[in-house]
């Protein structure tokens, strides 16, 4: 990577110049959250299905989960992205286009990978594979958020692009989900995965035929070349550091005698409480801190130092809100494919579950989250957001107890995706007003990726609750968390931060 800064006011002009219609930055926002939606279902919940169908037990699958923990910590190279160049790729398009044509060569060749290791034969490939899958999914979506707030940081002019990104991302989900269900149930994963990863390539040449980062700029030609040799080589390097990654951590796990049968919940529960403990610990010396103090700090930690330091003690109060507000449709999105198919649901339902009936149900769900997100208090959406949430997560009791029925499935997954996508658009915009328009960004992913640590470490440790309290035992608990995230919004309504330097 070349270090001119991508995020310079000059850049950004530059960048914001190719987008000179609001209905074009709808339709850009609709693209790349169709780019990140299709590879998120494919090392999630269609990757949970698989396993499944192969017979893996449900404990290793809870554990595939952990997966999904990646995006959590993208803050920790989320300011890369602003700093440095993509070879060839930013020269031409732009420092934020150059990152997202990266992770989207990274996202094809994931998934090719995965597909020629289709039969789990190696789980730990396939566990390798799966994570190399995310962290580009993660990347472009830093890329993306990060552009996001520059080109539009009110709420006003939030609401409408997160709509139409969620609309893409969610369309994207489904069709990958109900897309490649339906291809394995017609062939097999192998041609399922290989689907998904040509149709997830698809907006890599639109993106390359947009204009240049500046007018009359030539050398396209050589900026695709160049570009895609560089992107490879990233890719390369990427795979071998964490495949030696996990070949230190699987041994040192083992070496502890760390098994299936091992309770992680405990473990988990108190793993999650460290970041918590860490920050209060140092808050009262980040809230001391004088201005010109956060001026001179690194490039690196000023984006995070300096949220804390604006919001201060309540910004603990925030954490354990996000924390809460997304927990149910994490824990479901975990357990609820290998749920169907113990209950006896067909592939071909399930395709059709994923596909049509979630579309649907999730875009009329986003729509009147994103509507009502521009015209209530914001407090208030956050609430209805939470009990439909919630009534996603409880519907799938009902789904465990009755006989298996098309009817049934199809109408759980329609009060499942309603609620997931209202209160999926009214945490995006949440999210995004707590940001700094100097650090979008960075902040953006430190608070998205914060808001799905603790859903994401007990989705790990699902299987075991599963084997302990049973489905049904499992989907009350997670949408009682979901609805416990309501007790938080009178302190939520009521924090605000100090004018940042």
């Amino acid at each position: 990577m070349t270090a001119a800064l991508s995020a310079d006011a000059r850049t950004r002009g530059h960048e914001m110049s190719a987008i000179s219609t609001p209905r074009r930055l709808l339709g850009l926002y609709l693209l790349l959250g169709f780019s990140a939606g299709l590879p998120f279902y494919m090392f999630n919940a269609v990757l949970t299905l698989r396993l499944a169908r192969h017979g893996v037990d449900i404990v290793i699958i809870g554990f595939f989960a952990w997966i999904a923990l990646l995006p959590t910590f993208k803050f920790a190279w989320a300011p890369l992205l602003d700093r440095y160049d993509v070879p060839g790729f930013s020269r031409f398009w732009g420092g934020r286009r150059g990152w997202i044509m990266l992770s989207q060569l990274g996202i094809f060749l994931s998934m090719v990978a995965m597909a020629f290791t289709s039969s789990d034969e190696s789980l730990p490939l396939t566990a390798l594979f799966a994570i190399l899958l995310a962290f580009w999914t993660t990347t472009l979506e830093v890329a993306a958020d990060g552009w996001r707030i520059e080109l539009s940081p009110t709420q006003a002019g939030q609401a409408p692009i997160v709509a139409a990104n969620l609309w893409g991302y969610r369309s994207a989900m489904v069709a990958a989900g109900s897309g490649a269900v339906l291809v394995a149930a017609w062939a097999d994963w192998t041609w399922a995965y290989l689907v998904i990863a040509v149709a997830a390539f698809a907006p890599f040449p639109i993106l390359a035929a947009m204009r240049p980062e500046q007018e009359g700029m030539t050398g396209r030609s050589r900026a695709l070349i160049a570009g895609t040799l560089a992107s490879l080589v990233a890719i390369f390097a990427a795979a071998l550091v964490t495949a030696a990654f996990g070949w230190a951590l699987l041994s040192a796990m083992q070496g502890v005698g760390f098994s299936a049968k091992t309770n992680v919940t405990p473990i988990v529960l108190a793993i999650a409480l460290l970041p918590f403990v860490a920050l209060a610990v140092a808050l009262p010396r980040i809230r001391r801190l004088p201005v010109d103090a956060l001026a001179a700090m690194s490039a690196f930690a000023v984006p995070y130092v300096e949220l804390f330091w604006r919001y201060g003690y309540a910004v603990l109060a925030v954490l354990a809100f996000v924390s809460l507000y997304r927990m149910g449709d994490v824990l479901t999105l975990t357990l609820s494919h290998p749920l169907w198919n113990e209950a006896g649901y067909s592939l071909r339902q399930i395709g059709v579950a994923d596909g049509v009936v979630a579309l649907s149900a999730s875009m009329a769900g986003v729509a009147l989250g994103g509507w009502l997100a521009t015209r209530l208090p914001l407090v208030w959406t956050l609430a209805i957001g939470a009990v439909t949430a919630a009534a996603g997560n409880w519907v799938y009791v009902w789904l465990w107890h009755s006989e298996a029925a098309a009817v049934v499935l199809y109408t759980s997954v329609a009060i499942d995706q309603f609620g997931n996508g209202f209160a999926g658009a009214v945490f995006v915009v949440y999210l995004s007003m707590l940001v700094s328009p100097t650090y979008p960004g960075a902040q953006y992913a430190l608070l998205s990726g914060f808001a799905f640590l603790l859903p994401r470490l007990l989705a790990g440790a699902s299987g075991t609750m599963q084997t302990e309290i049973g489905y049904d035992g499992f989907f009350l608990l997670s949408g009682a968390l979901s609805f416990a995230a309501i007790f938080l919004l009178p302190v939520i309504a009521r924090v605000k931060g100090r004018t940042p330097p």
